[in-house]
């Protein structure tokens, strides 16, 4: 809530529209000193990751727009962060049709990556000087540094771009002190075979991320798998710290010239894992140390998607000499519109609030009628109106319930912190495995937090501090030996748990469900995971909420105060009836030899054009979502749907279509709005409300 003074400020204080043009691109909308509303793209796009350009239509941003009520002509200021060139021609924001009413009117500035990530931390810490590290794969380029910060670059590095940035704070100024730079392309590369060669922190998980699951962004993973392994390779076959230059080595890449991914080479993808997590926290500690020893600082404002390594934040917590550390909870890159914000508010008032953030809900809130809406939209689900939902929460979670848990403005951050959430009971010594398989869908190994009442934290965990802060669960700390088998769901392998601390100021009805279940059971603690499945967005809307609902192992879905639930009858999403709800379908096809081959599917390039409440998009897809959606009419269930493919597969090139992938292409077309669900064949919206009426009684 905010306060009425604060309201007041609001109301009188212009607009600034703060865009983190990067890979994990974002919004924020900025009034007064207060964050009106703020967003990732991926939660609204579904897709994980979702990149903005400044130069290309989002649903971010109008998102922001609709939330406050404004037009973009209404904006005071336009600031963005590019994580890459500002000259390319898709950061010309003049082209960006989401701003044209802007255009010429606003004033629009662009800042560098690694300052917007600063910005973010220190506008939001409370502090009034301090210490900022900055720490990512890559940021901006030279060309593209303030003044102070172009002079720090050696100029020996050609097309150099930024890795590691350090600063010094003072009110509402940020001064420059160290840059880390590397030339454009060796940050991540590719070598004859094998693993990657990479040239910074964040490079180097990316680097294992691949090596070891073939994917490019899963550091968490390579975090979470670390515990398992022995850390064999040295930090110093890593990199090595000389006259404050860092340089990176190919030692350790050079040992894996295959291509084999997790399980295959679990022992020494194990090592391989703890011993980058090794290397990682030793850099980490110089940075820090080094840091304390250029400002004098006792405070530390910490940034960039290294920052998401709870593990080393914790290293850098007891060693770094610095009395107190403030990690924003979006470190990466979907802070940095909040960063961009946040400095254009500087540059119109020339000064700083201090006010530390304790709640990471940026997200707009559903008002109970639209989540009303989505029940009665969504298909196989009954729902009861719950006097005591708090309660009933907790008597599910006792009786063996996976509950999620949906409750006001979504987190920016990728933390789930109790408003897009999965809850479980701790005491279950089965709870990683039926998560990992029924609900998460991912690997066997990796951990799920406790979300511990911050008066009991003492009690469960080995701590100096009598009540430890870590709202935004970016610290992990050893439980103490003789608590850790009564809450088996949630104790890593080496005995730690990567910790949120509620209280009741700041997670209100999160720590009354948790309060409550300490009340029922003795302990004050709650299995808490992100309200989504493997390689999926956190959920943003009730409609997403309740597809991920049916689409999982996942029990009961609290809503507010709704208590939903599937009906007995449903068993699998195929049992519904697919229809498609996009506004147009989009194909594009190069001519062979003056042929057009229309029987071909596979040879088409093709995307939909679909309805969102924040305006069109545009998604593409791969031609087996196109061979499924030819099938789709709303007269045919999924279990018919597959009897047809299953028939037709591999004849012609046509791919194979079994139970599992049709699942997952039909929940990716769900996901991107393309198609809906019916619980019968070929009704019309009213007719199937009525019959969804029935079904669920």
């Amino acid at each position: 809530m905010v306060c009425t003074t604060a309201l007041a400020e609001m109301n009188s204080s212009p607009y600034i529209l703060g865009i983190s043009a990067s890979h994990n691109g974002s919004a924020c909308l900025l009034r007064g000193n207060q964050v009106v509303v703020a967003i990732q793209e991926e939660r609204l796009t579904r897709i994980k990751r979702m990149r903005v350009l400044a130069g290309r239509s989002s649903l971010s941003v109008p998102y922001c727009l609709q939330y406050a009520g404004i037009k973009a002509s209404d904006l005071s200021l336009i600031v963005i962060s590019v994580q890459g060139r500002v000259t390319d021609p898709l950061q010309n924001i003049n082209q960006n049709p989401d701003l044209a009413g802007a255009i010429n009117k606003v004033p629009v500035l662009f800042i560098p990556h690694h300052y917007a990530h600063a910005v973010s931390a220190f506008a939001l810490s409370g502090f009034r000087n301090s210490a900022i590290l900055v720490v990512d794969g890559i940021g901006s380029p030279a060309d593209d540094f303030l003044p102070a910060e172009a002079k720090l670059t050696p100029a020996d590095v050609p097309d150099a771009w930024e890795t590691i940035s350090l600063y010094q704070a003072e009110g509402a100024g940020i001064l420059p002190l160290e840059k880390h730079v590397v030339p454009h392309g060796k940050t991540l590369f590719r070598r004859p075979d094998g693993m990657f060669g990479f040239r910074s922190f964040g490079a180097m998980f990316q680097a294992a991320s691949i090596q070891i699951f073939g994917q490019d962004m899963e550091a968490g993973k390579v975090m979470g798998l670390a515990p398992y392994g022995r850390p064999i390779d040295p930090p110093s076959d890593f990199f090595s710290i000389k006259d404050g230059c860092v340089e990176f080595f190919d030692t350790v890449p050079q040992r894996f010239s295959h291509k084999k991914r997790w399980p295959e080479e679990a022992s020494s993808y194990q090592d391989l894992a703890c011993s980058i997590q090794a290397a990682l926290e030793q850099g980490l500690k110089y940075f820090a140390a080094h840091l304390r020893e250029m400002t004098g600082s006792r405070n530390l404002c910490y940034a960039g998607g290294v920052a998401l390594n709870s593990v080393a934040n914790e290293i850098i917590a007891q060693s770094g000499g610095f009395s107190d550390m403030f990690i924003i909870p979006a470190a990466e890159d979907s802070g940095a519109s909040l960063g961009a914000a946040f400095h254009g508010l500087w540059q119109l008032d020339g000064r700083k609030h201090h006010a530390r953030l304790t709640r990471d809900e940026f997200g707009a809130p559903y008002p109970d009628s639209q989540v009303q809406e989505a029940i009665n939209d969504t298909p196989a689900v009954v729902a009861h109106r719950s006097s005591d939902f708090i309660a009933e929460t907790v008597e599910a979670l006792c009786t063996g319930d996976v509950v999620a848990w949906f409750q006001g403005g979504s987190e920016l951050g990728p933390r789930a912190l109790g408003q897009r959430s999965i809850l479980f009971d701790p005491r279950r010594k089965d709870g990683k495995e039926i998560l990992n398989r029924r609900v998460k869908h991912r690997e066997a190994f990796r951990p799920f937090a406790p979300a511990c009442l911050r008066e009991h934290v003492a009690e469960w965990f080995e701590t100096a501090e009598a009540e430890p802060d870590s709202p935004f669960m970016l610290r992990v700390i050893s439980f103490r030996r003789e608590k850790q088998g009564q809450i088996p769901a949630v104790v890593h392998v080496d005995g730690t748990g990567r910790l949120q601390t509620l209280s009741s100021e700041n997670h209100p009805l999160f720590y009354r469900l948790v309060r409550e279940f300490y009340n029922r059971t003795g302990v004050p603690i709650l299995l808490n995971t992100s309200f989504n499945v493997a390689g999926e967005p956190i959920v943003e809307t009730p409609e997403d909420a309740l597809f991920c609902l049916l689409a999982t192992g996942i029990d009961v879905c609290v809503l507010g105060d709704q208590i939903v639930r599937k009906t007995s009858a449903y068993s699998s999403i195929l049992d519904l009836y697919p229809c498609i709800t996009a506004k147009k379908l989009l194909l594009e096809q190069e001519i062979n030899k003056g042929l057009i081959h229309l029987e071909h599917p596979e040879l088409f390039q093709a995307s939909a054009i679909v309805s969102t409440p924040w305006g069109d998009y545009t998604h593409s897809f791969t031609s087996s979502f196109l061979w499924v959606l030819r099938q789709i009419n709303g007269n045919q269930s999924g279990w018919d749907l597959l009897a047809i493919l299953a028939r037709s597969s591999g004849k012609d090139s046509k791919p194979m279509v079994d139970e599992s992938s049709l699942i997952r292409i039909l929940l990716a077309l769900k996901r991107m709005r393309i198609i809906g669900f019916r619980v019968a064949p070929g009704l019309s919206d009213a007719a199937d409300r009525s019959a969804q009426a029935v079904v669920t009684k």
